[in-house]
């Protein structure tokens, strides 16, 4: 499959300071990908590295099989780019704006339908003569997606679309942007928000300029806790016996007792589905009948966690 997007060696530096070192990935189209860290970690640099808004100090990148750098009007008519500082004119109204950008983009002036359809995407449609200056923060993020999202561009760019806004509008663009995937767009997504990476095809995470993991979201959940985690919660107490026989079995990785009452148990095994079975098996033929078992699944911020001490102990 060709890549939309293709990253080799990507390094950026500002004055003596790296900003980003060494970065290499690969794009496929119709995913959405999240970039994922740490304030100052590179997330803004490397979007703009990819879009072709700052040059590399080192490394190659290729985006529709050419360096941005070359790309004429047609090619960047392809590409649409939320910036995280807003661009567009405070004087302006926010329909205005988005007439602006249209002609910029060389949107025919038979264009009064899609802008009421972006308008209504990011719920602005009755602020839509206010000028931009009268507007909160959060509608300025939301207009500045609408103006990216305007012209229909097969790839995306959106640096921290969600920040700012509430947790009900999130949801709503979270929900547009898989309809823009399955209607075979790429994006490719920052954010300050760690759980937002469940909604994501595959992930990056950088810290501290590198990138330390590009996965899918089961995967990273897997590699940042060495396995699938089960959890079983008994009927009695657990035998302190129980936890080393259950260490010496092929399919455990690692087990543990979990809880104050001495019935639970964590363990860590290669494949959640196919092991639970087996794991209660083994537990009737010990007379342990659990009241609960199944795998359990941190949330997002606790992988992320684990995966950053990871990479600081690399």
């Amino acid at each position: 499959m060709e890549q939309v997007v293709r990253a080799r060696d990507l390094t950026k530096t500002y004055r003596g300071q790296t900003a980003v070192r060494d970065l290499s990935l690969d794009i496929p189209p119709g995913r959405i990908v999240g970039v994922v860290g740490p304030s100052g970690s590179g997330k803004t640099t490397t979007v703009r590295m990819l879009l072709g808004a700052e040059a590399p100090s080192d490394g190659e990148v290729l985006v529709f099989g050419d360096p941005p750098s070359t790309f004429g009007p047609e090619q960047r008519r392809r590409i649409g780019y939320m910036p995280q500082l807003s661009v567009l004119y405070p004087h302006l109204s926010l329909q205005e704006n988005l007439h602006f950008v249209a002609s910029l983009y060389g949107l025919p002036l038979r264009r009064r339908r899609r802008l009421r359809e972006v308008l209504a995407l990011v719920e602005l449609t009755e602020h839509r003569r206010k000028k931009l200056s009268q507007t909160s923060g959060g509608m300025q993020r939301r207009l500045a997606l609408a103006a990216a999202l305007l012209h229909k561009p097969d790839l995306l760019f959106l640096d921290e679309p969600t920040a700012g806004i509430g947790p009900i509008q999130r949801r709503t663009f979270w929900e547009h942007f898989t309809v823009l995937k399955e209607a075979g767009r790429t994006l490719v997504i920052t954010t300050q928000y760690v759980g937002e990476a469940a909604y994501c095809d595959l992930v990056a995470l950088l810290v501290d300029g590198r990138l330390v993991a590009f996965d899918h979201p089961d995967a990273l959940r897997h590699r940042a806790l060495g396995g699938d985690v089960v959890t079983l919660t008994a009927a009695q107490p657990v035998p302190p016996s129980v936890v080393g026989e259950l260490q010496e079995l092929p399919l455990v990785r690692e087990a543990a007792r979990a809880g104050e009452d001495g019935r639970g148990l964590r363990i860590v095994v290669d494949e959640a589905d196919t092991a639970i079975p087996r794991l209660q098996d083994w537990f009737a033929r010990r007379d342990i009948r659990p009241e609960s078992i199944g795998q359990h699944l941190p949330p997002f911020e606790d992988v992320f966690v684990n995966l950053v001490e990871q990479a600081s102990r690399a």
